[in-house]
């Protein structure tokens, strides 16, 4: 049986879309594909590597994209996780067979000290009710 694609989209690629890649890759990589991408993509922050790590999950590999490089490709489901990319995603070329918007806050503009670690439980919190819903 072949793995459902899920793509993650954010507008910078450098922190939510990033964490969601990885979080549903050691969650649930055994029934899914995990992507991420930003509509003007920029560099990992340093901050979101640090509170992947400080959760011990991998970041081996782990870079910015465009979604133009997922131009025409087709994924069963893309979570958008912020409005820039929201409005980016009507243009998009590619195909979804489901768009989901969970709304988590920029952690590059909030000032408290654990504003990575707050993004990456509520992306952890929304994968572990989304996913007992999907089927295998």
């Amino acid at each position: 049986m072949s793995k459902r694609r899920v793509l993650f989209l954010c507008n910078a690629n450098s922190a939510r879309s990033l964490m969601g890649e990885v979080l549903l890759r050691h969650m649930a990589g055994d029934r899914f594909e995990s992507f991420s991408a930003g509509s003007e993509p920029d560099e990992p922050h340093a901050l979101t590597l640090e509170a992947l790590k400080k959760q011990g999950l991998s970041t081996d590999g782990l870079h910015s994209k465009s979604l133009d490089q997922f131009e025409n490709e087709t994924f069963d489901v893309v979570i958008v996780l912020c409005d820039k990319a929201q409005q980016a995603c009507r243009d998009w070329q590619g195909k979804a067979g489901e768009i989901l918007f969970w709304d988590i806050r920029d952690p590059r503009l909030i000032s408290k000290l654990d504003a990575y670690e707050q993004a990456l439980f509520e992306i952890r919190r929304r994968l572990q009710l989304w996913l007992p819903l999907q089927k295998s």
